[in-house]
């Protein structure tokens, strides 16, 4: 049997924001409403397995991942990552993950090199050996070298984006949350990166779990794959099964895309219509 590297069970949260109303209130002209962002949610992830969450904007994959990494407390229900409760016991998940977003967050007016170094003396890291360790990242993800010494917000987004991924690989962790990572990315560098989370699964038994609005990104790379409406999952399958869900159409076998659509209700906007 696989051993569970993520186990989710019935989490929720929800969050208090404030509605501002057009006319004046006596007392005010806020008040408070819940929205709930994770619904009830439970799932396991396999150890080396690519696991990934798809969902329209404004369904909870982002929140999901942010109570995983620690960074959010679920209101109710459990989280552990290899046994590790992301509550009672948050650091020691945090030894064991990393994250990239797709608002990945730099020193702006340091480069690549320092921002990553900077990082490396963070998590104890050798600083000779992380230097080494970098370039040897930054070629892999395609990086120039002429690149790598320049300020970071003279980099494009695309670029900037590889740098976090960069970021995220020097720990080696054994799960890595990745967030859209390939939003703005160039076609040539998408693959690079789709190239480099399989590596990370065959030869390192890397854990990934991956959010992600592209749906042939999701179908090439996940074993396996749940969808999101609302705070809550409303599949989880292989892609194959996945697709068995909705009937042939005109005699064309449906794709993953026909699958969110009808699971979800909504229209997916494409990242490339909004490049």
């Amino acid at each position: 049997m696989n051993e569970i590297a993520i186990h989710v069970q019935d989490i929720y949260k929800n969050f208090h924001k404030q509605s501002s109303f057009p006319w004046p209130r006596r007392n005010g002209g806020e008040v408070s409403r819940q929205v709930v962002a994770v619904d009830n949610v439970s799932f396991d992830v396999h150890k080396g397995e690519i696991f990934g969450v798809l969902g329209p904007n404004g369904s909870g994959k982002s929140t999901l991942v942010r109570l995983i990494a620690t960074l959010l407390l679920p209101d109710g229900g459990s989280i552990t990552v290899f046994d590790h409760d992301v509550v009672r016991d948050p650091m020691a998940v945090q030894r064991l993950i990393n994250r990239v977003s797709v608002e990945a967050s730099f020193f702006k007016k340091l480069s690549p090199m320092e921002n990553l170094s900077y990082g490396a003396r963070l998590y104890g890291l050798n600083n000779r050996q992380a230097r080494i360790q970098i370039r040897e990242i930054l070629n892999r993800l395609g990086l120039e070298a002429s690149s790598v010494g320049k300020p970071v917000e003279e980099m494009s987004r695309g670029m900037q984006q590889k740098v976090a991924i960069a970021r995220a690989l020097l720990t080696h962790p054994a799960v890595l949350l990745l967030d859209e990572p390939t939003t703005g990315l160039d076609p040539r560098s998408k693959r690079e990166v789709q190239s480099l989370v399989c590596e990370l699964r065959d030869q390192e038994g890397t854990t990934i779990l991956l959010t992600t609005h592209d749906m042939v990104e999701a179908d090439t790379l996940c074993d396996r794959i749940a969808i999101m409406d609302s705070g809550r999952v409303v599949a989880l399958e292989t892609p194959e099964k996945l697709r068995s869900l909705v009937p042939s159409q005109n005699g064309h076998a449906p794709t993953l895309e026909d699958v969110f659509l009808e699971l979800t209700g909504k229209k997916l906007v494409s990242e490339e219509a909004n490049s």
